[in-house]
């Protein structure tokens, strides 16, 4: 962790409380997942939460929806909301795992984000190329070794003057390690490395929680 327990607890108790829904799916992550720690987290989700208000995008999508909380955050700012051309605005979220959508719609309904969230259960690489949308943002959150892969994917699609937010882009600051690197390092590194080269963008590496990469398509 790059920031220390004490000083998240801080954070924290000087942030907006997440709600009641969050608070309930927090619990019941850390109850039931072998990988709690996965779970985005208050600050994170507020985070993300403000970064929808403001964009007021009308077409997210997330790759990694775990348990739902970072879909609920990102999706929130967006009830009630129509694009200018009358069409509802919609977070296509992305879960690789099956077992995970019965947690991930139980509190989408809690969270009244049943209509606005479309989840799909698979292979990103595979679900992506059918959906035919122009992204306003992009919530990165998947499998590390392939966050290049998703990246180089999902980019052709995101509208100038939209934004990829890339989660864990520290990776527990193993990418500053000059020892051996596993295949989720070599990932984040090949990741980093591609954006930071990317002339089509421009970003900032923030080392906030385990790393924020914020991408902005110009």
């Amino acid at each position: 962790m790059i920031i220390s327990e004490e000083i998240l607890d801080y954070c924290e108790e000087h942030s907006t409380p997440e709600t009641d829904v969050l608070y309930r799916l927090t619990r019941e992550t850390n109850l039931t997942q072998v990988y709690p720690r996965m779970l985005a987290g208050p600050l994170q989700g507020l985070f993300l939460r403000m970064i929808s208000t403001l964009l007021q995008p009308k077409k997210i999508l997330e790759i990694g929806t775990f348990t739902g909380y970072s879909a609920i955050c990102l999706a929130s700012p967006l009830k009630g909301r129509f694009s200018a051309a009358g069409e509802e605005v919609v977070l296509h979220t992305i879960e690789v795992n099956p077992e995970q959508e019965e947690i991930i719609r139980k509190y989408l309904s809690e969270a009244g984000l049943s209509d606005i969230v479309q989840l799909h259960t698979g292979d990103a690489m595979q679900i992506i190329p059918t959906l035919e949308e122009e992204w306003d943002l992009v919530y990165l959150d998947a499998d590390k070794p392939h966050y290049a892969d998703y990246y180089r994917l999902v980019l052709p699609r995101v509208r100038s003057g939209g934004f990829i937010l890339a989660d864990n882009a520290l990776w527990d600051g193993k990418v500053v390690n000059t020892g051996p690197e596993d295949k989720d390092v070599r990932g984040i590194r090949e990741f980093n490395d591609f954006v930071q080269r990317d002339e089509r963008v421009e970003n900032v590496l923030l080392p906030f929680r385990d790393g924020l990469m914020m991408v902005r398509k110009k």
